[in-house]
């Protein structure tokens, strides 16, 4: 596992135990036994949860191609395509990874741009709870039709 892997989660799980007041697996607990008691926490514990989940893919990844890179001889060009291969599989899970931290960065950021708007992010309310569609639920109007025919070349 690399040093910046480390930092991510440290620091996240840093400011989410300074946020609530406890330790990760206390607020997870917490959450899990009082559900309704703070949705902000719910939504931070989920992510965590998400976070730890692509941090674990992205060291397998890293693991595979370091594998990948150890068992091939001399000349990398002669297996060029398989060892991309595991390397797209690194850039994917890095990319995994640091999204699910900027949500979670998200979510602990109480003065974050957006927050208080009606549609600040993704997991805003939808229209239809707002009891508004989401659609337009009538018909267009036909268009009105002309009263007289229209004659085109009547004039020559």
């Amino acid at each position: 596992m690399s040093d910046e892997a480390d930092d991510v989660m440290r620091v996240l799980t840093e400011q989410i135990e300074a946020r609530f007041g406890m330790s990760v697996p206390s607020l997870r607990r917490a959450v899990a036994f009082a559900p309704h008691a703070s949705p902000a926490a719910v939504e931070v514990v989920r992510w965590h949860g998400l976070l730890a989940t692509a941090q674990s893919a992205l060291e397998r990844a890293e693991d595979a191609l370091v594998t990948v890179l150890d068992t091939v001889p001399g000349d990398l060009s002669e297996d060029h395509d398989r060892i991309m291969h595991f390397a797209n599989r690194v850039n994917e899970s890095v990319q995994i990874r640091d999204g699910r931290a900027s949500v979670l960065t998200f979510l602990l950021d109480p003065d974050a741009p957006g927050k208080d708007g009606p549609a600040a992010w993704r997991g805003a309310v939808p229209a239809h709870r707002r009891g508004k569609p989401a659609l337009p639920t009538t018909t267009p109007a036909a268009p009105a039709a002309p009263s007289a025919p229209v004659r085109r070349g009547a004039g020559r």
